[in-house]
């Protein structure tokens, strides 16, 4: 079974028992659409590939779906500064993608780690970076994966036969490189909130009871009272 396939099984069962609830949420995304995305996906990489003419096609389930949900996505984006950073960050990493895919080596057994599960992570990584928050970095994830593979049909120069979009590999790292942006930015958001958070309880605990308020004072400022008790004993 794809590895993509086996992932969007175990993200469907999450969100299933609400495990996934508050990241859905931050992403701006109802249970109801998530599972409406997945089963699109799941079954659209088992149908036929749809032909775009000169021996290029595209997979449903890799290359349509995607597409259409982070078209919609970025349409109901809450402000249009989120909407071209959602597209900004799309297009830089379908094209670091693909300049990766054209630098380094594809082959299996070239590579440490697999090819595509390293152009995943690169992908969610850059995403992260660019994407700058949960919604924008889960779009660049996916739509850049497939901007990627969409550069590489074309060709540049070269008119592509026998090319599908969106194809297995493409399928996998697309989903891969979505769930590594939103998680990084699920961690690191979470550390900053936890570190920011201390101080800003402390913070409101000290407004709210000017005692501790003042116990807090004169905890930071333990010289300046045994300076000035000394010179009381001194008058």
């Amino acid at each position: 079974m794809p590895l993509g396939v086996i992932l969007l099984l175990v993200i469907a069962v999450l969100i299933y028992f609400g495990l996934l609830q508050r990241v859905l949420d931050r992403m701006h995304m109802s249970d109801k659409l998530a599972f409406i995305f997945i089963g699109a996906m799941l079954v659209g990489t088992f149908l036929p590939n749809i032909p775009l003419g000169l021996g290029l096609s595209i997979n449903l389930g890799g290359g349509v779906v995607p597409i259409v949900v982070s078209i919609y996505l970025i349409a109901t984006s809450d402000t249009g500064q989120e909407k071209m950073r959602a597209i900004a960050a799309s297009i830089i990493t379908g094209i670091v993608i693909y300049a990766a895919g054209r630098l380094l080596p594809a082959e299996p057994g070239t590579m440490f780690i697999d090819p595509m599960i390293a152009f995943s992570i690169l992908a969610g990584i850059v995403a992260y970076l660019f994407g700058r928050s949960r919604r924008g970095a889960f779009i660049a994830g996916i739509f850049g994966v497939v901007i990627s593979d969409i550069i590489y049909a074309l060709g540049v120069t070269a008119r592509p036969i026998g090319t599908v979009i969106g194809g297995a590999g493409v399928f996998d790292a697309a989903i891969i490189a979505g769930v590594i942006g939103v998680a990084l930015c699920e961690i690191v958001g979470e550390v900053r909130e936890r570190l920011q958070g201390g101080t800003t309880k402390a913070v409101k605990k000290a407004a709210e009871n000017p005692e501790m308020a003042s116990m807090l004072a004169n905890e930071e400022n333990p010289s300046k009272e045994g300076e000035r008790s000394d010179d009381e004993g001194d008058n």
